[in-house]
């Protein structure tokens, strides 16, 4: 026997989705002391049993009871590209071998009777013409396969009385089969394969977001042994209080602080600063994030477990394993209507002959009929093909959006949060303001600047360069060029020594004048990055910087609006000067600054608790778990991380934010078409299930009924093929212009830059 054990994980096969969860709730929830002892992992098909003393063979068990299996988990590295060819691919084989082998037993029906009415059996669906051998055989592979995840969960159901969607599609496929329908039998199980088959592949790709997101941190941390030497360790080795080494250029294993060395970190991985923030001895650092220029040295301040980013990538599979009103909605339906279902069909079956002395054959055969017409092949066809227009008419717009779930989502929101760096903003900084002084003109202040700057790969440096360029300065050589670690540079430029660097370099050299402080100061509570330059003498003056609002924000926030949405948040790990210049500029309702991931998931769980059905808008890693935890998540795809685009249920491909408007009224019109849909759908049932009970109906009429209604309901659900964006406007001003705005009547507004502030 297997020693019980406090905490266990296992790995669980074929859990794939929240009804899954469901299932091995009300099964494994005994076996271990109650639900509340078990924590499930989607992403990773994870299951931890905690507090309980159970045997794992208890466990595993159990879960093999539903259908599913479970083995120990072996680790928390992701399976995804390692998993075996079956685990990765099953379905879909299946799916295929069931589909072809559905349309090789119509097809070799058709040609052995010689035309295709008979195949179809509109005199009777099989029961006028005998199906051919051949075709039984194919219609047979093609059932199995297409039920072969399917059957054992339906067979968990039936013996545990709860009856669900997999239960009613089994006993119809069977039923259908057993009264020469097998046509139609192998039709519903190829069409409800490829529904679960989707499902499957969209919990796959989360799957694989949570790898990307483990690839941003290094395998080997460099530690300072006792000796004095270096050792390269992996970083689940290294203590609390170690110090470790990190190389310019290098990404940081661990959280710590620094302990020697000053730099430029790159944190937008975690925190979405869009410039690099200055480090010194005493400052906190992430892992992850991108170390600059200088070498540091750093004490370790949490396990790898606990770090800032492996926080964020448990909070994405938190956050993604939560239910969605839609989902719960579809539990609730299919808890009344597949029951229902059965007991009707029993009681047609059993009542006319126990009671009125009715003939068992033509009974048995209503009952049939019942169970086909009931089966909700329309609705299984109709709100998926509906979902698909869908998805198509977005990704021709610009927006990938990936599922059904998400494509209604967007109908029922009532606030919307966005992140401020590279989406509400364009992400990079560019030069909005240059303030010659003492008796220097612009072109002098941008020649020595970009002279020293064409050294650096500084994104400020980047930025000044290029504006140098637009503006005809030469860039000119600088001689004895030399950096200066978190604070700046100095060179000879035409023979004269400059400097140039932050707000704390001017202050150490002691240049800092009454008026020179009062103008940086202004600079800075207007959002911008200031950079001074000057000489020996004195200062020469400054230039200031700015992430530049996108061109179609404010008008793309008045349209949400328009359409609607109640509330519009920014959440942003910058700091509240930023953050605010950047709302009064968007006209954003709340502000929430200096968030770090964690932060933003509880502002967000906040806004859910509120509003009910929130958005959210990012582009970095930093706002996945926010991403994931929104009831839908949307990210900026064309600049955005690939953590984030995996996170996200939508992405904004042509990171146009004015699409957003237009996706609200997209998702209410693929609602009012599901809507019909499933209407027109179960009134047809209805009409029919009625005639079973009086007799008017027969097997070939029902069948008749329900492929009329899913061909009228693919055709409803193709009109949203038709659906576009509108004409293109252009918004813009002299110096920059954006195309792509859709037509939900956005009118641009002049664009003034604005920044956060930031180290340099």
């Amino acid at each position: 026997m297997t020693p019980t054990h406090p905490q266990m994980s296992f790995k669980i096969h074929g859990m794939d989705c929240a009804e899954e969860v469901a299932v091995l709730k009300r099964a494994v929830g005994p076996v271990v002391g109650g639900e509340d002892r078990l924590g499930f992992d989607i992403l990773n098909g994870k299951m931890a049993v905690t507090r309980g003393p159970v045997s794992a063979e208890a466990v595993v068990r159990a879960v093999a009871a539903t259908g599913m299996r479970a083995e120990v988990w072996q680790g928390d590295e992701p399976i995804s590209d390692q998993a075996r060819f079956w685990q990765r691919l099953g379905r879909v084989v299946l799916t295929g071998v069931s589909g072809l082998c559905s349309l090789a037993g119509f097809l070799s029906h058709v040609w052995i009777a010689g035309n295709v009415q008979a195949a179809l059996g509109s005199e009777g669906m099989g029961l006028a013409h005998e199906v051919p051998l051949v075709a039984k055989a194919f219609y047979t592979l093609g059932i199995l396969a297409g039920a072969w995840y399917v059957l054992p969960k339906a067979w968990y159901a039936a013996r545990r009385l709860r009856p669900d969607m997999n239960l009613l599609m089994t006993v119809a496929v069977l039923g259908a089969a057993a009264i020469g329908e097998w046509f139609e039998a192998a039709v519903v199980a190829f069409l409800f394969a490829v529904s679960l088959t989707l499902e499957s592949w969209s919990v796959g790709r989360a799957r694989r977001a949570i790898a990307a997101l483990m690839d941003l941190t290094p395998t080997l941390a460099r530690v300072r042994r006792q000796d004095g030497g270096e050792e390269e360790v992996r970083p689940e080795q290294v203590a609390v209080g170690t110090a470790y080494l990190v190389r310019p250029g290098e990404k940081l294993p661990l959280d710590g602080r620094v302990l020697r060395g000053t730099s430029d970190v790159n944190q937008a991985p975690i925190t979405g600063e869009s410039v690099p923030v200055a480090k010194q001895p005493g400052d906190a650092v992430f892992a992850g994030t991108i170390n600059g220029n200088g070498a540091l040295e750093v004490e370790c301040t949490k396990p790898v477990q606990d770090t800032t980013l492996a926080r964020i990538i448990r909070m994405v599979g938190e956050a993604q394993s939560r239910r969605s009103p839609s989902e719960q909605w579809v539990e609730k339906f299919a808890r009344v209507y597949t029951p229902f279902v059965m007991c009707v069909s029993l009681a047609v079956l059993l009542v006319p002959p126990l009671l009125f002395g009715g003939t068992w054959s033509e009974w048995l055969y209503r009952s049939m009929v019942l169970l086909v017409i009931a089966c909700p092949c329309a609705l299984v066809i109709s709100t998926p093909v509906s979902i698909v227009a869908a998805l198509a008419a977005a990704a021709r717009n610009g927006v990938l959006v990936k599922g059904g779930v998400y494509v209604e989502a967007p109908a029922r929101l009532e606030a919307i949060a966005f992140d401020k760096t590279g989406t509400l903003t364009q992400g990079r900084p560019s030069v909005v303001e240059v303030v010659p002084l003492n008796g220097h003109s612009e072109s002098e202040l941008l020649e020595r600047a970009a002279a020293m700057e064409v050294h650096s790969d500084h994104p400020l440096a980047t930025a000044i360069v290029a504006y140098a360029k637009d503006r005809g300065v030469p860039i000119v050589p600088a001689e004895d060029f030399q950096i200066i670690q978190g604070k700046g540079a100095t060179a000879r430029v035409h023979g004269k020594q400059f400097w140039l660097g932050s707000h704390r370099y001017l202050e150490e050299r002691g240049q800092e004048t009454e008026e020179v402080h009062q103008r940086l100061e202004a600079m800075s509570a207007a959002g911008r990055t200031v950079v001074a330059l000057g000489n020996e003498e004195h200062v020469c003056g400054f230039i200031g910087l700015a992430d530049a609002v996108r061109p179609t924000a404010k008008a793309t926030l008045e349209a949400l609006r328009s359409v609607g949405v109640r509330h519009l948040v920014m959440l942003t790990g910058d700091n509240h000067g930023t953050a605010q210049a950047i709302a009064r500029e968007t006209g954003v309702d709340e502000v929430h600054a200096e968030l770090l991931p964690e932060d933003k998931v509880t502002r967000m769980e906040a806004l859910v608790a509120k509003y009910g059905n929130v958005a959210m808008v990012g582009d970095g890693v930093n706002d996945a778990p926010a991403l994931g935890r929104a009831t839908v998540g949307v990210a900026m795809g064309a600049a955005g991380s690939d953590a984030a685009i995996q996170t996200a249920d939508i992405a904004l491909m042509s990171d146009d934010l004015s699409k957003l408007p237009w996706l609200v009224r997209h998702a209410r019109r693929t609602l009012a078409v599901v809507r019909q849909n499933i209407a027109f759908s179960l009134a047809v049932k209805g009409v029919f299930v009625a005639l079973t009970f009086v007799g008017y109906t027969s097997l070939w009429a029902a069948i008749a009924a329900d492929m009329g209604a899913s061909l009228l309901v693919i055709f409803n659900g193709l009109r949203l093929l038709n659906q576009k964006s509108g004409a293109a406007e252009v918004v813009g001003n002299a110096d920059h212009v954006c195309h792509g705005v859709s037509g939900d009547s956005l009118r641009g507004s002049p664009q003034r830059p604005l920044i956060q502030r930031g180290g340099r």
